[in-house]
């Protein structure tokens, strides 16, 4: 199935604006859909385009970008290597899983200086840093990120292209929706926590709407990102950080705790396997913010850090991994409401998901109590204007804020908006604004 994404738009306006004077990188984590929208953005939009897929092709086409001197060679020899006829000005060519040719990288400086047409690359989970450390990396080339299906993209697959309109009018008028709409709202958002946005497990919801096959492939794609995981840090350290985030969040500890996960091993032991794991984009980082206001990024704390799940849908997998399979009783108790699990860690690393595809970078302030046998946490802090919106996110009810309250006073001056995120509908609260989860998108 060939989903709609809104990364389309964004390459829509890279090739209307750059009209060839540079190449786009998408950038995002294994199996997030970026071959698939760029084969389909390269069918749309030209009259033909050729797939180099650097995984899967011969030795010989990875090596013809050894040697750029002659680029009339390398256009006849991939013209006649894959059958189709290159235009100028009217074709494209595309690298997929370019990491994996670092001179065919490189090489983009000169096939764009060229002009004759116009590329397109894709680069995933086996670091693209790796395998850059003896090429001049091409000032030529715009980065797109590219995540997993946000929650909007989610209900246009299901062919729902109404509701996210309707819901971000009632966001910006302030209108609530009433108890039951809310309710049946957040039915259907519980099920995109639960399927996630990765395209072949919607695909499979789509296909079988059986919870339980999609966890079958929710799976192979966790499976998939420990075989790259170990591939970078053989000492399997990375892939035991990444199947911790669930215990991690559920442990209340305002950090990750790295020794807990990897047998003892410290934040300073793991550096590179960390920012490795961050630039995989397979999690999404929360840094603490030292000094909380417009410049967060100037005072985030490197050594202390929460680590979500990039997919949420992934998340909910992992978080039962010890079963075989996550059986659908289970899914359909999430779906309903009715674990008896604390879910709070759900909802915490679905707003963060939301956050990030909506392009705000994720921090978190922790600090004492009065009586310094405790802390306070705020969830996630996003910068607005030259101030902080703090937010706080709840699995149920909203009258206790207490982390929320106490960071307000501490900061007054520097507040901007004052945000709950919670399961009820929205509501004003004095200068709290309460939102149900699926509106997260909107801030």
């Amino acid at each position: 199935m060939i989903f709609k994404r809104k990364i389309y738009d964004e390459l829509l306006r890279w090739k209307r604006t750059d009209e060839g004077r540079t190449a786009v990188l998408i950038q995002g984590a294994r199996r997030v859909g970026k071959s698939t929208v760029a084969e389909e953005f390269a069918t749309n939009e030209y009259d033909t385009h050729i797939l180099v897929d650097f995984a899967a092709c011969s030795s010989e086409i990875r090596d013809l970008f050894n040697d750029v001197s002659d680029l009339n060679l390398i256009f006849m020899r991939l013209q006649l290597e894959y059958g189709t006829e290159l235009k100028e000005r009217k074709s494209a060519i595309i690298f997929d899983e370019v990491q994996l040719a670092p001179k065919a990288r490189q090489a983009i400086k000169y096939l764009v200086k060229d002009g004759r047409y116009d590329y397109i690359e894709t680069g995933s989970l086996i670091s693209i840093r790796r395998n850059v450390k003896d090429i001049l990396i091409p000032s030529e080339e715009v980065k797109l990120h590219m995540y997993p299906m946000d929650y909007e993209e989610f209900k246009w697959a299901l062919g729902d292209t109404a509701t996210i309109k309707l819901l971000q009018g009632c966001f910006h008028n302030r209108t609530s929706l009433g108890d039951a709409t809310n309710r049946k709202l957040m039915r259907d958002f519980r099920l995109y926590m639960l399927v996630g946005g990765m395209p072949q497990a919607v695909a499979s919801y789509l296909d079988t709407n059986n919870l339980e096959k999609v966890d079958s492939v929710k799976r192979s794609i966790i499976t998939l990102y420990e075989d790259d995981f170990n591939k970078i840090d053989p000492t399997g350290n990375a892939s035991k950080m990444f199947h911790h985030i669930p215990a991690q969040l559920t442990s209340n500890a305002n950090r990750y705790m790295t020794w807990r996960a990897t047998d003892g091993a410290r934040n300073s032991d793991l550096a590179e396997i960390i920012s490795e794991i961050k630039e995989s984009m397979v999690v999404n980082m929360a840094y603490h913010a030292n000094n909380p206001g417009a410049g967060m990024a100037l005072h985030q704390a490197p050594n202390k850090y929460k680590m979500f799940a990039g997919d949420t849908g992934l998340f909910v997998t992992l978080a039962f991994w010890d079963k075989k399979f996550t059986d659908n009783t289970i899914y359909h108790k999430l779906l309903s409401d009715n674990l008896s699990a604390d879910l709070g860690y759900v909802y915490e690393n679905v707003i963060a998901q939301m956050l990030k595809s909506s392009g705000h970078e994720l921090y978190y302030y922790t600090f004492p109590t009065e009586s310094g046998k405790h802390n306070y946490e705020v969830d996630f802090l996003i910068a607005e204007a030259d101030k902080v919106s703090p937010i706080e996110v709840k699995s149920s009810g909203y009258k206790a804020h207490a982390s929320l309250d106490a960071f307000c006073r501490k900061f007054s001056a520097r507040i901007k908006n004052k945000y709950l995120i919670y399961t009820k509908d929205m509501r004003k609260e004095e200068d709290l604004l309460c939102l149900p989860a699926y509106m997260a998108m909107f801030l």
